[in-house]
């Protein structure tokens, strides 16, 4: 086993290897490398993040410069850029910048679709735009798909099958993300509630058991309501689920089960905003697999549900 050293406030820790990887961190790969660092630089401190940093805001030049160069222009020191790429995973700094030039050597042979760091001008065409959108969510929905846990999925699909209810919680944009698994659910005959005012949520939470799921939504695992939200449905004896872009957050730290997801950030979106289709995308995988699980309960439910229904669709041929 090889220890991988962090800064932290106090000093220099020495973090489990094992343990950063079945928490879902980062993993020698050169697929994904900015990614991983992306998803990590979260959870870095001090000098190691300062390196983070510079890396994600110009990549290539990273990924040209020596270990002394990259030191001096991150303000480290080459001693702190080495402990930077056993917390990413690797060897050294040759095999770091090795997998970040083949990623951005990819992104270049791709062509400027890729590049979604380029801004979006005024007088961009819609057909521009449309690429440069498709070309970031595509990219996280991959970084996603790389970085995801599928036995973590596995076993949050499990408990939410045989759970007799699911509480899900989110705030701004991540409740309207929890909300659409909230209604996924309610059609398979999973009774599921999707809660973003802390006082309805708490009071949700509290009656929570064993045999219940809490699932929090937070891209930066830091919004302090969810986490209260699912720290007092964990209390209570519920298995608890945190879907963010960080593993090693509050809340995954708190959180049962930890599923994991990429952004793309844009000079055109925030990081957060970029975070919901991939969250969306997890979020699915996670419904399939429910309902994978209980078959015969949500086929018939789909077919109440959609019978339900059916008449306040239009009939055909009665609009011209």
């Amino acid at each position: 086993m090889v220890d991988h050293e962090v800064d932290t406030p106090a000093g220099t820790a020495v973090v489990d290897a094992d343990a950063v990887d079945r928490r879902g961190a980062v993993t020698v790969s050169s697929d994904g490398v900015l990614a991983r660092v992306r998803a990590g630089a979260g959870e870095l401190t001090g000098a190691l993040r300062r390196v983070a940093e510079h890396v994600l805001s110009d990549p290539e030049a990273a990924a040209r410069a020596t270990i002394v160069e990259l030191a001096e222009r991150s303000g480290t020191s080459p001693a702190t850029i080495t402990r930077f790429c056993r917390a990413m995973g690797f060897e050294g700094y040759a095999d770091l910048r090795l997998g970040i030039a083949a990623e951005t050597g990819r992104a270049r042979s791709a062509g400027w679709t890729v590049d979604i760091g380029r801004e979006i001008q005024p007088g961009d065409p819609l057909s521009r735009v449309l690429d440069q959108i498709m070309a970031a969510d595509t990219r996280a929905m991959h970084d996603t798909a790389a970085l995801l846990d599928l036995h973590e999925v596995e076993r949050a699909a499990v408990a939410i099958a045989g759970a007799s209810r699911v509480n899900i919680f989110g705030a701004s944009g991540s409740a309207l993300v929890g909300e659409e698994m909230q209604f996924s659910l309610h059609r398979i005959g999973v009774a599921a509630w999707a809660w973003s005012d802390v006082h309805e949520g708490l009071a949700s939470a509290a009656l929570l058991g064993v045999g219940d799921v809490a699932l929090g939504i937070s891209h930066t695992g830091q919004t302090r309501e969810t986490i209260e939200l699912l720290a007092e449905a964990g209390s209570r004896g519920a298995t608890t689920v945190a879907l963010t872009g960080f593993p090693r957050s509050p809340l995954a730290e708190l959180a049962d089960i930890v599923l994991v997801t990429a952004s793309q950030a844009t000079t055109f979106r925030p990081d957060a905003l970029s975070a919901r289709h991939p969250q969306l995308v997890v979020l699915d995988l996670l419904y399939i697999a429910v309902a994978q699980r209980t078959h015969d309960r949500a086929h018939a439910a789909f077919r109440r549900t959609a019978q339900a229904v059916d008449g306040h669709k239009a009939a055909k041929g009665a609009l011209s």
